[in-house]
């Protein structure tokens, strides 16, 4: 699970089923790197023109953003998802219960990418970040053996060779079962209505590769020299103001305890910490920073990107069909 401290990861709410179920999804090496960690400047950085003044990070907009889903995107998958697995489970005379809605006022929210930027909710709250909790759990749908092997499937050795597409996977007898007279697929219900959604084909590039871009670019931006000076500044700045040990600013507070994260001495702390941001352009340079090494992402590996945001497009198509009928 992601800290309230770092990147966000933008397809982590919709794919927790995904990301378990399908354990490496195909990915056609179609861009000129070949896929995260192949950049042939890896060890060069990127020039960045002019950088803006910024401060609060939560509506900031990135390249990479176009090719992967958004909160409100995922909020629709997860929906989709829920009906097509009620498909599945009817074919055996069983419904899905626990099904999600999604949230049409769902938003992309990068707060805190940074660390803390947001002088109003440092003066509210200092380090408590106020969405970091997530949202609440539905209550498990109580299951008989039979609709327990249906939706999960038979037990099997991780390392079997199930298929990793619905196209292999209606051509294929492994890791299946029966109940009733009828095939039940690997992994069940849950498995099938991933695979239908998410990888319908043996060409679907994997919904998490722009993801994996995008954190490779925040990681290589954290470590990039302007970046490391800007730091540096804001941890010498927060040093001057007598907050010593300040080194990271996206980590949590030096000597305060997590249960202490609201009080009047976090507060003031974190009064301090988005006044050396401001006064060092923090988030103005690592934002400049993080976006030009997105791009050049996104210039080595052009054809991956454009199938990936390709396929999207056609998945939300059929999440918006599976939504207007409900099942």
């Amino acid at each position: 699970m992601f800290s309230p401290h770092a990147p966000r990861a933008v397809l982590a709410a919709s794919a927790a089923v995904l990301a378990l179920l399908l354990t490496g999804c195909s990915q056609p090496d179609g861009g000129k790197a070949g896929g995260p960690g192949a950049d042939p400047d890896a060890g060069k950085e990127p020039a960045i023109g002019a950088v803006p003044a910024l401060l609060e990070s939560r509506s900031l907009v990135f390249p990479l953003a176009p090719y992967s889903a958004d909160d409100r995107q995922i909020a629709v998958l997860d929906e989709a998802q829920d009906v097509l697995i009620d498909q599945c489970m009817q074919r055996y005379g069983f419904r899905y219960q626990q099904r999600r809605r999604a949230d049409a006022a769902a938003r992309q929210d990068e707060n805190r990418r940074y660390g803390l930027s947001d002088p109003a909710e440092a003066a509210r709250s200092g380090y408590t970040n106020p969405r970091s909790g997530g949202p609440a759990k539905s209550q498990q749908q109580s299951l008989g053996p039979n609709e327990k092997l249906v939706l999960n499937g038979l037990e099997v050795d991780p390392s079997l060779p199930v298929p990793m597409s619905q196209e292999e996977a209606e051509k294929s007898d492994v890791a299946t079962t029966v109940v009733g007279g009828q095939k039940v697929p690997a992994g069940g219900c849950l498995r099938e209505s991933s695979l239908k959604l998410f990888t319908p084909t043996k060409g679907t590039v994997d919904g998490m590769v722009a993801q994996g871009y995008g954190l490779e670019a925040y990681g290589r931006a954290q470590k990039d020299s302007r970046v490391v000076a800007a730091t540096k500044a804001w941890s010498e700045c927060m040093a001057q103001h007598g907050y010593a040990g300040f080194k990271d600013p996206t980590g949590p507070p030096p000597g305060i305890d997590e249960s202490a994260l609201g009080s009047p001495q976090a507060i003031t702390m974190a009064g301090q910490d988005v006044a050396c941001k401001k006064e060092t352009n923090l988030v103005g340079v690592w934002y400049t920073v993080e976006v030009a090494y997105q791009q050049r992402a996104i210039e080595r590996n052009a054809e991956t990107l454009d199938l990936a945001k390709k396929q999207l497009d056609e998945r939300m198509k059929l999440a918006a069909t599976l939504q207007a009928s409900g099942a």
